[in-house]
């Protein structure tokens, strides 16, 4: 990429990043194009649809994230590292107001823009899931697709001006039905 254009990649996502950390996912493209000063097309030059402009404002932090899970899984017991893992996931989910119904829709369409950072957290989740079951301190009753639905709805949910003050507390009542055999104080510790 040439500088300039690299330049103007980068101003075009900064100044995405301000209109939609003001207004949510369904901030206007056009407003994005005004703010940043340029044309529309040239907005589109850059990120042809929706999803493509939040993969590349997401990328960076889906793949901290799914690092993040990697390390957790190297370095710390596996309940911990489930709960440590949502707690970060929620902390994310809030960063944008309606992202997680644009991830949770994106992490089964393989034509998503969005589908391959979602589908990687999807499997960390996944993987850290299934080490605290193969420990006996996870439900063995769910799978992958289980968590990532709860930890898709609770972001969803918090994401909610009349849920967010709740978040925490909602959080405790998740990570308590999800891990087992761990006193409820230990689950309560953990705070969004």
């Amino acid at each position: 990429m040439r500088a300039d254009a690299k330049k103007n990649y980068s101003h075009l996502l900064a100044v995405a990043r301000e209109v939609i950390t003001e207004h949510g996912a369904d901030a206007s493209m056009r407003d994005i194009a005004r703010r940043a000063k340029v044309g529309l097309a040239t907005l589109f030059r850059h990120f042809p649809t929706r999803e493509a402009l939040f993969e590349a404002l997401l990328r960076t932090n889906l793949d901290a994230l799914t690092q993040r899970a990697d390390e957790l899984e190297a370095s710390t017991s596996p309940d911990e590292a489930l709960l440590s893992w949502f707690r970060e996931w929620v902390a994310f989910a809030l960063s944008y107001r309606g992202v997680v119904a644009m991830m949770a829709a994106a992490h089964t369409n393989p034509d998503s823009a969005l589908y391959a950072s979602c589908a990687a957290v999807h499997s960390a989740s996944g993987r850290l899931l299934l080490r605290a079951q193969a420990e006996g301190t996870a439900r063995a009753d769910m799978n992958g697709d289980d968590l990532f639905g709860l930890m898709s709805a609770l972001g969803w949910l918090v994401d909610l001006p009349s849920f967010a003050p709740r978040a925490d507390h909602l959080f405790h009542i998740l990570s308590s039905a999800i891990l087992t055999n761990r006193p409820s104080n230990d689950v309560g510790k953990a705070t969004c």
